[in-house]
């Protein structure tokens, strides 16, 4: 029985189960399915069997729920780090890596949300978009030895990374790259543009290093990227 089925009575009507859990998850096998561009409350409400009304108890709207599958994903990855070789600062990127990849194999179509919506702080990166995440990364990182500046500069080599080869991966798999804006305001939900209402109590890391984060480095790392790939074809050819 499906999680869709199980809301439902005998005679078709949604019973008492329907929750933001639920609505998120549905949500998700509907991005899986369709694409985010395809995603309306009406339909979604339409799948679950119910009115998209009843949806709006909930979420606040498209973008709420969009919000929510990100976070829905990036919180489950979290459980996918392998912990036998996170003991290294290696172990833990390789592990970190191979994990946020796996959200782009197994939902290539909602992959691209997760790089290309709102980060909670404009000076954060996508992939690892979430404050909490890049706490824990770069806390891992000074914890292992890393300078200030040299966890900053690892966190924007490794999102660069990771974000240019994982949607290639999801292009690849036929998943749109473009974010999904149109009818941005079901429900009238925001999308936050600034980090004045972010809330970084918890993460006092990032709090400091918030400065560094801020920084604009992309012409830099656009060069030191192409010469990086340069020395490897030329290596390549070498031999």
């Amino acid at each position: 029985m499906t999680e869709v089925e199980a809301l439902r009575t005998p005679t078709g009507r949604p019973t008492k189960g329907l929750d933001r859990d639920v609505i998120v998850r549905a949500a998700l096998r509907a991005i899986d399915a369709r694409g985010p561009h395809s995603l309306t409350m009406r339909g979604l409400g339409q799948d679950l069997g119910v009115e998209a009304m009843s949806l709006y108890r909930y979420v606040s709207g498209r973008e709420d729920l969009l919000e929510a599958v990100v976070a829905m994903l990036l919180e489950n990855f979290r459980q996918d780090l392998d912990q036998t070789i996170a003991d290294t600062w290696q172990g833990y990127l390789q592990s970190l890596a191979h994990a946020i990849r796996r959200i782009a194999v197994e939902h290539p179509a909602a992959f691209p949300l997760v790089a290309t919506r709102h980060p909670s702080a404009p000076w954060l990166r996508p992939p690892l978009r979430s404050l909490e995440l890049v706490e824990q990364f770069l806390s891992t990182l000074l914890a292992h030895g890393f300078s200030d500046v040299q966890a900053v500069g690892t966190y924007r080599a490794f999102t660069s990374f990771l974000l240019g080869q994982l949607l290639l991966e999801s292009a690849a798999r036929g998943a749109e790259t473009g974010p999904a804006e149109d009818a941005l305001d079901e429900g009238g939900a925001s999308v936050s543009t600034t980090d004045a209402e972010a809330d970084t109590a918890a993460n006092p890391t990032v709090v400091r290093l918030r400065s560094l984060l801020s920084e604009d480095h992309s012409e830099e790392e656009f060069e030191i990227g192409l010469e990086t790939l340069l020395d490897r074809l030329e290596m390549a050819l070498a031999q």
